[in-house]
């Protein structure tokens, strides 16, 4: 019996495949996405000196929502305003391997929404 591949496997393959050609500066850093069943994550990072600039989850307190896209939606907007007071206007999006989609996309839409450029 032939099995089915490992979803976890093949977003890791994809993100990879992505970061080898993405990678995030100090002048225009990386957003990042990482999606769990329960929780949605955002990060701005500057991969050359290897430090996070700004996060968000919906762990955070000022996060609220009644689905997982509103959440996602308000994770967006909560990244965008960190990211802007730490002055950062431009980032690149790194989807994480996940498909634009749903709450992955209501995140990046929220962001853009909220000032920041990618």
């Amino acid at each position: 019996m032939i099995s089915k591949p490992d979803k976890n496997k093949v977003r890791l393959k994809k993100h990879a495949r992505v970061r080898s050609k993405i990678s995030g500066t100090a002048e225009c850093p990386r957003l990042n996405v990482f999606r769990s069943n329960k929780n949605i994550y955002a990060q701005i990072i500057d991969d050359v000196a290897g430090v996070t600039l700004a996060s968000a989850s919906t762990l955070d307190k000022e996060v609220s929502g009644e689905t997982k896209t509103e959440q996602a939606s308000a994770v967006g907007k909560l990244v965008a305003e960190r990211a802007a007071a730490k002055e950062i206007k431009e980032v690149v999006f790194d989807r994480g391997g996940y498909l634009y989609h749903g709450r992955v996309a209501a995140l990046a839409e929220a962001a853009r929404e909220n000032g920041l450029e990618f």
